[in-house]
């Protein structure tokens, strides 16, 4: 096990039009036996930070430290280090146990350990002796990603990086091996980065996500805390499937209570939601200024009369309804914002009725409103993604 730390990573591309900066500056600190996941859209930067760890990119500025030693200069294959791709990369030629150990006789390891250390290797991912003897081709693509986990564990490195190595496997695979690279970090216990564009990934895997945009970090948090207490709009947006709602209003006060009043479209009657008590002291000095409320699907559900707060109440048309099995996604809208609930059941058995639903306000988010001005494109389309970005979250 090693701790890994990145201080003040750049990956910068020189380019005719002006440098690309990929990767701006990074830091980021992996306790020794922590599985990291590094998570983000296409084009974010954490594949070129994880084949800058790896040593398979040069780093433009920066420091890069393995177990206490700085590695900028060290060759790959002296970094004590193992890494699964999302091709497998295997010999075609070789038998899953002559891949396996390929590695270990190119480092001159005795003939008897290796084969332990294939065959402890083999158990753990479950690859039977006849697998074993066979060739990549006459595989599954989910035996031969294990046989690539297997190829990266009996090297016993200080430390595991994994390049989206399930992008390539159906949806039944991907659920079954994320499984079983959660099981193996929990056996063997080494540090471990990986790497998915995948978000349900990322939270069901990581001990802590490292969210990024755009070549920065956005949020660095364990995954109950970056889906509960995001750090902005763009966060909140990526982390959550279905993702979350968000509202455009003002913060304003009706019979003596602060209240969140959606700005609605010329025509609509705008809704008005009640503060939650915890909310209320860090909004007041929002009041009468534009602002975001941030909503997850499961936090509204039909209201069920007066058992429900009056002041947490909103009608909406429903769209689509999605029957899921076991919950049903339902897009409504008021007039003035399209939003998703969701729910173990469905709102609405036919579309186009008016339901009135009941928002818990107590699992409300806001943000800062930010200008979109700086954010507009040529084109006069807004850059969303940066806009919500500096959208910061206020509670």
């Amino acid at each position: 096990m090693a701790k890994v730390f990145l201080e003040n990573i750049y990956k910068i591309y020189p380019d005719a039009a002006g440098d690309v900066i990929a990767v701006d500056d990074v830091n980021l600190e992996i306790a020794s036996g922590e599985l990291m996941v590094l998570v983000g859209p296409s084009g974010c930067g954490k594949s070129t930070t994880l084949r800058m760890i790896a040593g398979l990119e040069d780093i433009s500025r920066g420091g890069i430290h393995i177990d206490g030693r700085r590695v900028n200069d060290i060759a790959p294959k002296d970094r004590d280090i193992s890494m699964v791709f999302q091709n497998y990369a295997l010999y075609p030629h070789m038998t899953v146990y002559k891949n396996m150990a390929f590695g270990l006789q190119l480092r001159k390891f005795p003939a008897a350990e290796i084969e332990t250390r294939v065959n402890d290797a083999a158990q753990i991912l479950g690859l039977t002796p006849e697998m074993l003897a066979r060739r990549p081709h006459a595989l599954s693509g989910g035996q031969r990603q294990r046989v690539a986990l297997g190829r990266a564990i009996v090297r016993k490195p200080k430390v595991f990086l994994f390049d989206e190595p399930l992008s390539n496997l159906d949806a039944k695979m991907r659920v079954q091996l994320r499984t079983e690279i959660a099981r193996l970090h929990q056996r063997i216990g080494t540090t471990m980065i990986y790497v998915t564009h995948d978000q349900v990934e990322a939270m069901t895997m990581g001990d802590r996500i490292c969210l990024l945009k755009s070549g920065r970090i956005q949020q660095v948090a364990r995954p109950l805390e970056i889906y509960h207490e995001p750090a902005n709009m763009f966060v909140a947006a990526f982390i959550g499937s279905p993702p979350m709602n968000f509202f455009t209003g003002t913060v304003l006060e009706k019979n003596g209570r602060l209240c969140f009043r959606e700005l609605a479209k010329p025509g609509c009657t705008p809704f008005t939601l009640e503060l939650d008590e915890q909310h209320v002291k860090r909004l007041a000095q929002h009041r009468d200024q534009p602002i975001f409320l941030g909503m997850r699907p499961e936090n509204f559900y039909p209201a069920r009369g007066a058992q429900d707060h009056p002041a947490c109440r909103l009608t909406a048309a429903v769209d689509v309804v999605e029957a899921m099995g076991a919950e049903t996604f339902s897009y409504v809208c008021t007039g003035s914002h399209e939003f998703i609930l969701r729910s173990a059941a469905p709102l609405a058995a036919k579309t186009g009725i008016q339901i009135e639903l009941t928002a818990d306000m107590s699992k409300a988010h806001f943000f800062e409103w930010t200008d979109p001005a700086p954010y507009r494109r040529a084109t006069g389309e807004i850059d969303t993604e940066n806009w919500q970005a500096a959208c910061k979250r206020i509670v």
